[in-house]
C-alpha cells in the first residue's frame, strides 16, 4: 500500500448510516481502495435538520456528520450551499491548518458542489463536483423561480470545479446541455467477492429500487402477468420503498399475483446481495437511469440483467451478449425478454458469465478507484 500523498476533503449528502447501509455506498465503498493508491480521505457526510439525525455505519469508513439549516422544502435548495459553507468553513479551516487538504471532492451540485465551490475560493483548494442523476441541474426537483436559481448556481458550481465528475456518458450529456465544461466520466463499481455467483433458487425475477414510477416496477408485474400461464412457476421478489407501493400492492392484487410477488421492503447490502446470488433473472426497466448500480451488481452475481435504451446502463449492456435491454415502457418486450430467459437456463449461464466477465474488466470498485486516484493527482496538481 502506498503512503497517503494526497489528502482529498469528500462533502456528500450521501453516505451509508446505521439506519441505511445501502445509501451512499457508492461513494464509500471505493475509499479504502483509494488509500492503496496514497490518497487519504476524510468524509463529511452531511444532511439538513429536517431529516433527523443519522447515526453512524461500523462497516463504513468513518465520516463526520454534519447537520445544518437550509430553508425548508425546495425553495430552499438553491441557497442551501450558502448555508452549508458557513456551517463548514470554520471546521475545514481548522481541519486545513491540521493537515492540508489537496482536493475537495463534492457530490451533486446543491448543496455540496455549491459549498465546495465557495470552500475553494476561500481556502484556495480546488475541487471536483460528482453528477450522480439525471437531473444535473435540480430543474427536475424543484420547479420555477426556484428551480431557475438552482440552475444558474448548478451552471456556476460546474464551470468552478475543475472537472465534473459523471457517472456515465448519459450523465455527461445531460452536463453539457447548458454550456460545455470540463468533465470526466467515472463509472461506479461494484465489489465482486461481496457480489458473486452461485446457484438459483427457483425461476425468481428480481427488481431492486425506490417504488417510484420511472422505475417501471408496474411494468414487471403486468410482464409477469402476461407470462404466467407460460411460467407459472415464475415469481417476483421487489426490494425497496417508496410511494407508489400501495398502487403496487392494489396491481398485484388486480393481476391475480398475490401467491407469486413478494414486497420485501428496504433490505441490508448483505440481503441484498444474497437476494442477487439467488434469483433467475434481474430486472428494472427505469426511464431515467444515470447508471444504476443494481445493474452492475446483477451482472457481477452473473444474473442476466434487464434495463432500457436510451440509460446510463446501455453503455454496459449489449444486447443479447451480457444482458438485456428493452424500449422504455415496453410491456411487451419486457415480458418477452424475462420469458426467454426463463424459457433457457444456458442463454441464463452465457449471458450471465459474459456479464461478471463484463464486470471483471472495468467495472469493479478497484477500477474505480484507480479512476478517482488518477483524476485526483490530474486535479490537485
Amino acid at each position: 500500500m502506498s503512503a497517503p500523498d494526497l489528502h482529498v476533503l469528500t462533502l456528500t449528502p450521501f453516505y451509508p448510516s446505521a439506519q441505511d447501509d445501502a445509501q451512499g455506498c457508492f461513494v464509500s465503498e471505493p475509499l479504502a481502495l483509494l488509500a492503496e493508491h496514497g490518497v487519504e480521505s476524510t468524509v463529511l457526510a452531511v444532511q439538513s435538520f429536517y431529516n433527523g439525525p443519522a447515526s453512524a455505519n461500523e462497516n463504513a469508513p468513518p465520516a463526520h456528520w454534519i447537520r445544518y439549516m437550509p430553508l425548508p422544502s425546495g425553495f430552499g435548495l438553491p441557497s442551501a450551499g450558502v448555508f452549508l459553507y458557513a456551517n463548514l468553513l470554520r471546521s475545514v479551516r481548522d481541519l486545513v491548518r491540521r493537515k492540508p487538504v489537496h482536493l475537495i471532492h463534492a457530490h451533486s451540485a446543491l448543496p455540496c458542489g455549491h459549498a465546495a465551490a465557495l470552500l475553494s475560493r476561500e481556502l484556495g483548494i480546488p475541487f471536483v463536483v460528482t453528477v450522480h442523476g439525471l437531473d444535473a441541474f435540480s430543474t427536475n426537483q424543484v420547479k420555477g423561480l426556484a428551480g431557475k436559481w438552482s440552475k444558474r448556481i448548478s451552471q456556476w458550481v460546474y464551470r468552478k470545479a475543475r472537472t465534473v465528475v459523471c457517472v456515465s456518458e448519459k450523465v455527461r450529456s445531460e452536463v453539457m446541455q447548458a454550456a460545455p465544461v470540463n468533465s470526466s466520466v467515472v463509472y461506479n463499481g461494484v465489489d465482486p467477492e461481496k457480489f458473486s455467483a452461485d446457484a438459483e433458487a427457483g425461476k425468481v425475477v428480481l427488481s431492486i429500487g425506490n417504488l417510484i414510477p420511472i422505475k417501471g416496477h408496474q411494468l414487471i408485474l403486468r410482464a409477469l402477468a402476461a407470462i404466467q400461464a407460460r411460467h407459472p412457476d415464475a415469481t417476483c421478489d421487489i426490494i425497496g420503498d417508496g410511494p407508489e407501493r400501495a398502487k403496487l400492492e392494489a396491481l398485484v392484487l388486480e393481476l391475480s399475483l398475490a401467491s407469486r410477488v413478494r414486497f420485501l421492503g428496504r433490505q441490508s447490502r448483505s440481503q441484498v446481495a444474497e437476494s442477487m446470488r439467488h434469483c433467475a433473472v434481474f430486472a428494472l426497466p427505469s426511464s431515467y437511469e444515470a447508471l444504476g448500480c443494481v445493474y452492475l451488481e446483477a451482472m457481477a452475481s452473473e444474473k442476466p440483467a434487464i434495463g432500457c435504451t436510451g440509460q446510463g446502463i446501455a453503455e454496459v449492456i449489449q444486447q443479447g451478449m451480457n444482458g438485456m435491454l428493452v424500449e422504455p415502457g415496453d410491456l411487451q418486450g419486457l415480458a418477452r425478454a424475462i420469458s426467454l430467459l426463463l424459457d433457457d437456463e444456458s442463454l441464463r449461464r452465457r449471458i450471465g458469465r459474459s456479464a461478471r466477465h463484463t464486470i471483471l474488466h472495468g467495472f469493479t470498485l478497484a477500477d474505480q478507484a484507480q479512476r478517482l486516484a488518477e483524476l485526483y493527482r490530474e486535479c490537485a496538481a
